[in-house]
């Protein structure tokens, strides 16, 4: 209690020291808490931004013309639509949102288009997220923007594909490719049009290896799946992929680059108000040791206080950086701005861990110098 009741009455004393040193405390937290918002909030808005580019893994029957496949994007062969259920049941592996289809070519009332069949979109055990596009009912059609401009059809249109009609629920604009030309429908309606029951001519994924610590990551993808499926083959639009890889990695980067700076001004701007802290005090740490305060005692009293520092500080920074997040970050991340506005308690947590840690290690050289100190040498002064 009375190594407490010294601190709190040399906080009373040197208050500006003290405030001047939970500043640069507070500055280090604050910076970590936002800087940590914002890499989270960037990393979840580049990962939605890029799921609009698409799927970027194809997982392709073994009897596939590739050379036919990266031509037209359409798979000459099948597998069994089984493969998706299997694909999607598996733990741990590095890919997430599968989606099966069917798709061939045919012609509807002299017009040639892409029949495709969609099933529901999958997602592994732990990876569930939102689909990446729409869920297509059965009984139903979307119809790309020629097909639809050189047919004729409209919304509300029933459309009759051999012996199976299917009302169209949206006109989709124009895309610019080959999706302008397809009619799209659920798995099983397409299969019951194209006379091929539980066949499926390709599953698409988007990869979860953004970090991985290879310049290979199919190598690995392929590994997983033909654990699962030894007779699929796999592609990866390596330029989508990549993309991705490199936007997440930047922003990672740029934390890792700035933040050690910022800690380290903020600890050399500790030190050196502890180190003046410390000259300002020398008659009075004279005295402590004179009166018989140990070493170990004069140097838990500057950690004591550095301890506050650390904690008043964490407890500032936190809602210093909270508030900048919150102020500055639905501007940035428009699409993930939701999860910006909700204080990251975790982040409290390892601030007030981590803060008074911090400000006792840049306090070390200068407490030790205090508590070293010949209590004669420091009053024969006086």
């Amino acid at each position: 209690m009375k190594i407490l009741s010294l601190i709190a009455k040399e906080i009373r004393h040197r208050w500006i020291n003290f405030l001047l040193a939970v500043l640069a405390v507070t500055i280090a937290v604050a910076m970590f808490v936002s800087f940590c918002t914002a890499e989270r909030a960037s990393e979840r808005e580049t990962a939605r931004i890029m799921l609009t580019m698409g799927y970027n893994l194809h997982i392709l029957p073994e009897n596939t013309d590739i050379d036919r496949f990266l031509l037209t994007g359409l798979s000459d062969g099948t597998m069994p639509e089984q493969y998706l259920e299997k694909l999607a049941s598996r733990k741990g592996f590095s890919y997430n949102h599968l989606l099966a289809s069917l798709q061939r070519k045919m012609k509807l009332r002299g017009v040639e288009i892409v029949l495709t069949g969609l099933a529901p979109e999958l997602c592994p055990p732990g990876h569930k997220k939102p689909p990446m596009i729409y869920q297509i009912e059965h009984g139903t059609a979307y119809v790309g923007y020629r097909a639809a401009e050189k047919l004729g059809i409209e919304e509300g249109d029933l459309l009759e594909l051999e012996d199976k009609k299917l009302k169209v629920v949206n006109c989709l604009k124009e895309q610019g490719g080959i999706a302008d030309i397809r009619i799209q429908c659920h798995l099983h309606d397409a299969q019951q049009i194209l006379h091929l029951p539980d066949r499926i001519s390709q599953i698409q994924a988007v990869d979860c290896l953004c970090f991985a610590p290879t310049d290979d990551p199919v190598s690995i993808l392929r590994s997983q799946i033909k654990s699962v499926l030894p007779d699929a083959q796999v592609l990866q639009s390596r330029s989508m992929a990549t993309a991705r890889t490199r936007q997440r990695r930047m922003i990672r980067d740029i934390f890792a680059v700035v933040m050690p700076g910022i800690a380290i001004a903020c600890g050399i701007w500790i030190a050196v108000l502890t180190m003046m802290n410390v000259r300002d005090r020398e008659h009075e740490i004279g005295i402590l040791r004179a009166v018989g305060y140990g070493a170990g005692r004069v140097l838990l009293l500057f950690l004591g206080r550095a301890v506050v520092v650390g904690l008043l500080g964490a407890m500032l920074g936190f809602l210093f950086g909270t508030a900048l997040a919150q102020y500055f970050g639905p501007g940035v991340f428009k699409i993930t701005a939701p999860t910006i506005l909700s204080p990251q308690l975790a982040w409290l947590l390892w601030s007030l861990l981590l803060a008074p840690v911090f400000s006792a290690i840049a306090s070390f050289i200068p407490t030790v110098l205090a508590a070293t100190m010949d209590p004669a040498a420091i009053l024969t002064e006086e």
